[in-house]
């Protein structure tokens, strides 16, 4: 059922009155949990994402995105992971990278409430192998597993669903317009969470709060065959 699948909004902007402003409104618009970027700020501190949490007061994720993972944080490594690190004690989620070193990841799962392990391939969608393999390793680690791929063909798109049919407590997303459906598509899987947007588009494919709720409110495809045609992939 929807109520299932939380949907997050993504608040990315410079400063921290407009992200205030943001995620108040993404609040009316409906949002069950804002995800603040911290990447989007400029040059962004411990103390002006505490602020911005603290202020909205509502279940928010935090994110530190770099470069090589679609973000725009443009410091060091270590001050990225210290700030989601500082600001663990506010956030209802840590959203860390995968591919972030080890050492930092445990030191996030030590301090966070909950946290979210992500892996991102923004050229393809790898097989349903490894990344049932990467999910496996994602949870070892974290709370909620998260993939977000791009597809090459609406084949592709049905990896994604392969994947949530198979893994609990895991965010799956085939990126772009072809894969749009899968954020959508996610609550019949009882995903954790799915990603709309207020104003900012902050991933390719993402289709904003109001659509998103009118769609998860529909009843458009046959779940029981709908797992049944998947788990055969």
């Amino acid at each position: 059922m929807y109520r299932e699948t939380k949907i997050a909004i993504p608040i990315f902007k410079k400063d921290k009155n407009s992200a205030l402003k943001a995620g108040k409104d993404y609040i009316k618009k409906g949002a069950d949990i804002l995800e603040l970027r911290i990447d989007g700020l400029s040059n962004p501190n411990t103390k002006i994402v505490k602020d911005i949490i603290e202020e909205i007061n509502f279940p928010t994720i935090i994110t530190n995105r770099k470069k090589s993972e679609g973000g725009f944080f443009e410091g060091s490594e270590e001050e990225r992971v210290a700030i989601l690190q500082e600001c663990s004690c506010v956030a209802d989620y840590v959203d860390i990278e995968l591919q972030t070193d080890l050492k930092y990841i445990k030191s996030i799962k030590n301090s966070a409430v909950k946290t979210i392990i992500s892996f991102h391939d923004f050229e393809k969608t790898p097989p349903v192998d490894d990344l049932l393999a990467i999910v496996k390793k994602e949870k070892k680690l974290g709370d909620i597993a998260k993939i977000a791929v791009m597809p090459k063909n609406l084949e592709d798109t049905i990896i994604v669903l392969a994947i949530l049919s198979r893994c609990k407590d895991t965010i799956a997303i085939s990126m772009g317009e072809l894969g749009s459906y899968t954020r959508i598509i996610a609550s019949k899987f009882s995903s954790p969470i799915t990603f709309a947007s207020g104003d900012d588009t902050t991933a390719p494919g993402q289709i904003d709060i109001e659509t998103m709720k009118l769609m998860l409110n529909m009843v458009f495809l046959d779940h029981d065959d709908l797992i049944k045609d998947v788990k055969n992939l």
